[in-house]
């Protein structure tokens, strides 16, 4: 069974950036279709951006649209989201996972406050 593991959250000033990382473990990375997805309290959680298996094809979310880019590499079995001019509303729990639904890993806090 796939499984993945996100990192790179942190405490980011407004205007600033961070660059997370998804690894995958378990099956064929490369064959998965990948999205990021975030959540905060309260909510549900919602989709950010994905991208294809060849990484050509992306997808973002109009609320990210132009600041955060989807990559991936399959080489290293990794997917990463590039998230610039970070605001205190991209404060969230973010996930990575296939979008066929596979099991969820615990998520990397990203907080973007003065």
């Amino acid at each position: 069974q796939v499984q993945f593991v996100e990192s790179g959250g942190g405490w980011v000033q407004p205007g600033g950036s961070l660059t997370l990382s998804c690894v995958g473990s378990g099956a064929i990375f490369e064959r998965y279709n990948m999205r990021w997805y975030r959540q905060t309290p309260g909510k549900e959680r919602e989709m950010v951006a994905s991208i294809g298996t060849l990484g050509t094809l992306r997808n973002y979310a109009d609320f990210v649209k132009g600041r955060f880019t989807i990559s991936r590499d399959n080489n290293k079995n990794t997917m990463y989201l590039q998230m610039n001019n970070l605001q205190p509303e991209d404060t969230a729990l973010f996930y990575c996972n296939a979008c066929s639904g596979e099991s969820w890993g615990q998520g990397t806090h990203v907080i973007v406050s003065s």
